[in-house]
């Protein structure tokens, strides 16, 4: 007899040994290969508009190069181009940051004792020099593997075969986590459980081979996998590094206060791109400070709205108090403390609106805990309070 339990939970499979890619799903290095790119095709009197991105991430330095010269009709060979590309990429190694969540996750699979690997597209020497700008990070993996040390990179399997094979496990027991499809092509093959967490936005469903697609780091559950459970959540929010980010309010697009009857006060993105893609979409909480006003408490959406499809990433901010009039103009200073959820789609204005109030109940009750609270004190929204004072003094 089957019990009814069995068939209402389906459990995944079981998996032991993790595997990592390393640019783009621990690492932000698009950020950096963007700024490098830019100044590189300049001598050719090309601009770069990210125009390959889909069919560079994931790819071996010769495929990424070989993309570039025939997209851009450069007058050098794919060879030539990484041989001049590459000593101006490794000046600039030191500048890519973690990706969030990265840190947090290296750290919790080595601290339960899960054997991790790192397998990248990128040669040896290069991960080894990536990763010694990361303290704590090659200890943690118990295989380190480049493409130059198997006979094909990614889409080809043979770099989580041989991550497995000296691992010492059965493949099948090995759980991926990758960033493009390539990698997760590569995982597939190897006969791999793979998870997506894709880099480039808007890209989630062409991942369809992937076992599970998450939005960010952020979005992980181990113990889906029967793997330790992350217990750093607190009463459905992630406590993260905190991060500041200000400007002078601006007009968004009319329909927060109009369509949602919740009135958000909008950033200029243009001075914030590079942050913007440092940081998953989603839904995040923190402290709001205004010029001759005050700080409050505020909960807040990075991302393309799915509902509304914004035609590009945006950061809108819902200060949780009522005010009399508006404020635009006004100086706005945010300390950005934790994360509620990914960014969603919905079937309804009705359950986006609903959703919104969710959030912002969460981050009410979340901001009166020490652990949050503390940073209503930050000195950079202070600062903003004393320096308006004076000027008014």
């Amino acid at each position: 007899m089957i019990s009814k339990m069995s068939i209402a939970s389906p459990v995944k499979k079981l998996v032991s040994s993790v595997i990592l890619d390393l640019d783009g799903t621990l690492l932000n290095t698009d950020g950096v290969i963007t700024d490098v790119m830019k100044s590189f095709l300049v001598k050719y009197g090309k601009l770069w508009d990210g125009r390959e991105t889909l069919k560079i991430v994931g790819k071996t330095p010769l495929e990424a190069s070989t993309a570039v010269v025939e997209a851009y009709e450069l007058p050098c060979t794919a060879e030539e181009f990484v041989k001049e590309f590459t000593p101006m990429f490794s000046d600039h190694l030191n500048n890519i940051k973690p990706l969030p969540g990265a840190n947090r996750l290296i750290n919790h699979l080595h601290g339960h004792g899960i054997p991790i690997a790192l397998a990248s597209n990128s040669p040896r020497p290069f991960i080894e020099k990536k990763l010694s700008y990361h303290p704590g990070w090659k200890d943690s993996f118990s295989v380190v593997i480049g493409v130059d040390e198997v006979k094909a990179g990614k889409p080809s399997p043979d770099l989580f075969l041989e991550a497995a094979k000296r691992l010492n496990v059965q493949p099948s027991s090995c759980l991926v986590i990758e960033d493009s499809i390539p990698g997760v092509t590569a995982g597939k093959a190897a006969g791999m459980k793979v998870i997506a967490v894709p880099s480039l936005p808007k890209q989630s469903h062409l991942y369809t081979m992937a076992d599970e697609v998450i939005n960010s780091l952020f979005d992980l559950r181990p113990e889906q996998w029967s793997l330790p459970p992350f217990e750093d959540w607190i009463d459905g929010t992630l406590p993260i590094e905190s991060w500041n980010i200000g400007g002078p309010v601006i007009k968004g697009f009319g329909r927060g206060s109009k369509v949602l009857g919740i009135p958000t006060a909008n950033l200029s993105t243009e001075s914030y791109s590079s942050l913007l893609s440092e940081y998953p979409s989603g839904v995040y909480f923190g402290w709001a400070g205004v010029s001759k006003r005050g700080i409050y408490k505020m909960v807040m959406s990075i991302g393309w709205n799915p509902y509304f499809n914004n035609p590009e990433k945006t950061i809108e901010p819902w200060l949780l108090h009522e005010f009399e009039d508006d404020f635009y103009g006004e100086e706005l200073r945010l300390v950005v403390v934790g994360y509620i959820r990914p960014e969603a789609n919905f079937p309804s204005l009705e359950s986006l609106i609903a959703k919104i109030h969710e959030d912002g109940r969460i981050a009410e009750n979340a901001l009166d805990l020490p652990g949050y609270s503390k940073y209503k004190d930050d000195p950079y929204l202070n600062s903003l309070l004393k320096t308006t004072c004076s000027s008014h003094s």
